[in-house]
């Protein structure tokens, strides 16, 4: 099943002239500026500090609790500010940057390789389309498309899908990256399975973040404190990227397009995506410019510093073009959202009356 997009059109040309414009009046390039690398120092930093206190300094279990939601609060920032816009090869003009910030993920305990499939193939190409954007795909367990089949747990959903968003690191380091590989398949789709420095890496970065995240600590602590700090750290990392993404993309009023659907690729990059809380500059710091989806889903080699310039134009040009912009004032309200966006995907849909045909 594949998802083909007709060609691109004025909006799309209206999108990359304004987005020109800007970068050639303010004299900038699309790849970082200083402070981003500021920030990825500083994300480090943070990081290496937070483990160093965990696994040295901490001696009551308040500290230790402190230092484990740090870690994992650090962990989501190296995801969101560091990994992610390497990963797009949008941090700088040089691939050996881009590549070096894209591999922050495996010391993470995660595989950049198997993110470039599952994000940028899978997600960026067809978000929010049912049986090919991988990351709306928690079935059978959670319904978060309404192409998706409905089964009766899922009038519960809005109860117990947090828990499952809390233990989405712990799958990953333990279940998916492997089971992946093994199988060449992300989802229900086939990838190619790594090969020779891509492999090196896989391997080179699960035995790395086994070793900082578990063996380390286990010379200084007993093995239970270990894993229950790797479990608080772990917890703190998940809610926090799978609700960033989940308040972007799965909300009243993001569309869920089918694989069929005949449109352009910018337009259908703006309906299925929701900005959030643009007004909050501390939210935009820490989520790498994530709270601003719609401009990162039509500008991905664009790094994340340029979106809060960005976005008047591309809000600008929806509405010369009838394409919606949608935006949540706040976190508040985007995580209530995505609350009722579950609850109202969990409901029983309510089948089409059935009517006879007529009596001539």
């Amino acid at each position: 099943m594949t998802s083909r997009f007709l060609p691109h059109g004025p909006f799309f040309r209206d999108l990359q002239l304004g987005a020109d414009g800007y970068f050639a009046a303010a004299r900038l390039p699309r790849s970082a500026t200083g402070s981003l690398w500021l920030k990825t120092a500083f994300i480090l930093g943070w990081f290496v500090a937070s483990w160093a206190v965990l696994v040295f300094v901490a001696a009551t279990w308040w500290q230790a609790g402190l230092a484990a939601i740090s870690l994992g609060l650090a962990m989501a920032g190296i995801g969101f500010n560091v990994q992610h816009d390497g990963g797009h090869r949008a941090t700088s003009a040089r691939q050996g940057w881009n590549r070096a910030m894209a591999l922050t993920l495996d010391v993470l305990g995660g595989s950049s390789y198997l993110w470039h499939w599952k994000h940028n193939v899978q997600h960026h190409s067809t978000p929010n389309v049912a049986g090919l954007d991988v990351d709306i795909d928690i079935e059978p367990l959670v319904r978060l498309s309404p192409e998706q089949r409905w089964r009766p747990w899922h009038r519960y959903q809005h109860l117990y899908t947090w828990l499952l968003y809390a233990l989405l690191a712990v799958k990953w380091h333990f279940v998916d990256d492997f089971k992946d590989v093994v199988s060449g398949r992300i989802g229900t789709r086939p990838f190619p399975r790594p090969r020779g420095f891509d492999l090196a890496a896989f391997v080179f970065g699960k035995l790395f973040f086994f070793t900082w995240a578990f063996v380390v600590p286990a010379l200084f602590h007993p093995l239970a404190h270990v894993l229950l700090g790797y479990l608080v750290a772990s917890v703190v990392l998940s809610l926090s990227l799978a609700l960033t993404f989940q308040c972007a993309h799965c909300v009243p009023g993001a569309s869920f397009p089918k694989a069929d659907a005949q449109r352009e690729w910018a337009e259908h990059q703006a309906i299925t995506a929701v900005d959030f809380a643009p007004a909050h500059p501390l939210w935009t710091w820490y989520l790498g410019g994530l709270n601003y989806q719609l401009e990162h889903h039509l500008f991905p080699r664009v790094c994340h510093v340029h979106y809060p310039k960005l976005a008047p134009i591309v809000r600008a040009v929806c509405e010369q073009h009838g394409v919606p912009y949608r935006v949540l004032p706040g976190v508040g309200a985007a995580l209530w959202s995505h609350a009722r966006f579950l609850f109202q995907l969990g409901r029983q849909p309510v089948a089409a009356p059935v009517v006879a045909p007529a009596v001539a």
